[in-house]
């Protein structure tokens, strides 16, 4: 028997509810200081970003799709021409790497982290491949040292997607980012999510971080004057960074509760059909509760009966998307999660009654 109420997997009005007199008065900041791009919020963002993060630059740009093109086009060594890539993160590496004119080619996963890693990557590795993007995927910083030293080592540069991590801590505790660039996302359902899109690129390299200055308005090395090719216009405006400069504060305790939710989810399913993928220690900040089964359908079926909705983060690979057009090839364990993963409730206004009620969901199931 269906429930009446179901929980949701997100609900933004709630944040939205929260938060609306404190967004309310930085909206009215922004009318008042007569800046409504690249402004004084904007500025104040990518600095505050930056630290938070521990990188040397942050720049923000209009959406994490925008940031992960700008940091592919800014990455790529001259002469190569592909992008090496997982097929299990939504899709968006493989439409910013064609959007920036190259081709797209796809590492199996880990079969833990779900992650590329240097033993995926160097199976996939060929010549014409210049930039690896790796996705923190659901939230996890996965451990990419080795394949980092390795790409370098061969003249690759590489693309952390933060989109999903943003707030966590690399595996070794420390902050910053392992590769050349980092891009992120500020989709109003990520763990620091705008009130519209957003997103931002980051680097400690001076030579990328010009190269992006440049790219993210037309190419400009000086107004009207267009120094590099594949420039775009792409700027976070300054209402997203006057909301995101409220909400970056709140981003840890955002993680430590999705932590919170994720393990009470992964303790409820021990011993039952569903194994929840875990997200304990500050290298994971759970962006996504993601769970494991290999009855799926039955399984949302009896939860959704239930009272609690699921999602599934991502159905269908890249290499099988028909709009990609990719020939035919074999990544085993990426197939077989995509025939097994599905998503529960996560998002940190949750209230404890709503965790408790998914947790005898996921008990039921036993």
């Amino acid at each position: 028997m269906t429930h009446a109420t179901t929980i949701p997997m997100n609900d933004l009005s709630r944040a939205l509810d929260r938060d609306k007199d404190a967004l309310t008065r930085a909206a009215q900041s922004v009318f008042d200081s007569g800046h409504v791009v690249m402004g004084p919020q904007h500025d104040a963002f990518q600095d505050a970003l930056a630290e938070y993060w521990g990188v040397d630059t942050v720049l923000g740009v209009a959406s994490g799709t925008d940031a992960l093109e700008l940091a592919i086009r800014a990455a790529m060594p001259a002469g190569k021409s592909a992008v090496l890539t997982a097929a299990n993160a939504g899709g968006y590496t493989s439409v910013a790497a064609r959007r920036a004119g190259f081709r797209v080619r796809y590492a199996d996963v880990d079969a833990v982290s779900l992650c590329v890693s240097g033993a995926t990557v160097a199976e996939a590795m060929d010549g014409d491949v210049g930039v690896v993007v790796v996705t923190h995927l659901y939230g996890n910083v996965t451990e990419i040292d080795d394949l980092v030293r390795e790409a370098h080592r061969v003249g690759v540069r590489v693309v952390e997607d933060w989109a999903q991590s943003i707030g966590a801590r690399k595996p070794n505790g420390t902050t910053g980012i392992t590769g050349d660039i980092a891009a992120t996302s500020f989709y109003p359902t990520k763990n620091l999510g705008a009130v519209g899109d957003g997103g931002a690129v980051a680097t400690n390299a001076a030579d990328f971080a010009r190269t992006l200055v440049q790219l993210r308005q037309y190419g400009w090395d000086t107004k009207y004057h267009v120094a590099v090719a594949g420039g775009t216009n792409s700027r976070l405006d300054e209402l997203q960074a006057a909301f995101l400069n409220l909400r970056l504060p709140m981003l840890d305790s955002f993680g430590e509760r999705r932590r919170y939710i994720v393990e009470r989810y992964a303790r409820a399913a021990q011993g039952g059909p569903i194994r929840v993928l875990p997200a304990s220690g500050p290298h994971h900040v759970g962006h996504l509760a993601v769970a494991r089964t290999g009855d799926r359908a039955s399984v949302r079926t009896r939860l959704s009966d239930l009272g609690v909705s699921s999602d599934i983060h991502y159905p269908i690979p890249d290499h099988r998307q028909p709009g990609f057009q990719v020939p035919p090839l074999s990544l085993p364990v990426t197939e077989l999660a995509a025939e097994e993963i599905f998503s529960l409730p996560c998002f940190p206004e949750l209230t404890d009654d709503e965790v408790d009620a998914v947790c005898t969901a996921i008990e039921a199931l036993k």
